[in-house]
C-alpha cells in the first residue's frame, strides 16, 4: 500500500463513523480550522469579522487573525462544539462521536492523546463539499497532489499539515475499537481570551488598518 493510501483509509473510516461525506486528515484541529478558513478565503467566502467564544482554546482566535479577519469575541456557553459565525467552520475539538456531522459545515475535530480517539496527534475536517475537500487535501500536503511524484505535479500554494501514515494507521486501529457514542469532553478551565493583550489589535472596534486590507 502506498503511504498516502493509509491516510486515505483513515479518512474513509472517519467518514463512515461520523457520517461526513468527505474527510481531510491534518496534523491538528488547529490546522484543520486554519485550513478551513483558508479555503473560505481562497473561494471568496471569508467574512471580515468572525465570532468566537471568549472562553475556548487560545489557538482558535489566532487562526482568525492569521487569515486576516477580525475577532468578535462573544460570551456564550458551549458543549462539545461551536460555530465560528457566520462561517460554516465548526470547532469540535471536544466532541468526537458517531453520526456527528453537521450538514454543509466544515467541522474540525481533534484526535491527540488527550481527546476521545487518543492517538499521537491529528485532526480532521469533515465536509459535504467535494470541491473544498479536494482543495483542502492538496493544501495540507504542501500544495501537492497525493500520489503524484513532484516532478509530474502542478503545485498550488499549501502548508505542511498532513497526517503521517503511521499516525493514521494508529487511528484506524483505535477507531475500530471506539464506542459508537461518546459524550462531549468537559470544557477546560479556559481563560477569558477577550482580555488577552495579544488579541486587542485584532478585535472588533480596534484600529485594525494594519490587520486587514
Amino acid at each position: 500500500m502506498i503511504a498516502h493510501q493509509i491516510t486515505e483509509a483513515f479518512e474513509e473510516a472517519v467518514s463512515d463513523y461520523t457520517g461526513a461525506p468527505h474527510v481531510v486528515a491534518t496534523t491538528s484541529c488547529t490546522m484543520a480550522i486554519f485550513l478551513s478558513l483558508q479555503w473560505l478565503k481562497a473561494s471568496g467566502q471569508l467574512p471580515g469579522i468572525i465570532t468566537c467564544p471568549k472562553r475556548t482554546y487560545v489557538s482558535v482566535p489566532m487562526q482568525i487573525v492569521h487569515v486576516g479577519s477580525l475577532i468578535d469575541f462573544q460570551d456564550f456557553t458551549w458543549e462539545g462544539f461551536y460555530r465560528l459565525g457566520p462561517t460554516p467552520v465548526i470547532d469540535s475539538a471536544r466532541l468526537f462521536t458517531s453520526d456527528m456531522y453537521v450538514p454543509e459545515s466544515l467541522m474540525c475535530t481533534s484526535h491527540h492523546w488527550g481527546k476521545t480517539l487518543g492517538i499521537q496527534q491529528g485532526g480532521c475536517i469533515l465536509t459535504s463539499d467535494g470541491e473544498a475537500a479536494y482543495w483542502l487535501k492538496r493544501a495540507r500536503f504542501d500544495g501537492r497532489t497525493p500520489g503524484v511524484p513532484p516532478k509530474h505535479d502542478r503545485f498550488m500554494l499549501g502548508w505542511h499539515a498532513y497526517m503521517s501514515p503511521e499516525v493514521a494507521a494508529e487511528g484506524i486501529m483505535r477507531l475500530a475499537l471506539l464506542p459508537k457514542y461518546n459524550d462531549p469532553l468537559p470544557n477546560d478551565d479556559y481563560p477569558d481570551l477577550s482580555k488577552a493583550k495579544v488579541f486587542q489589535p485584532y478585535r472588533v472596534g480596534a484600529n485594525h488598518l494594519s490587520v486587514v486590507e
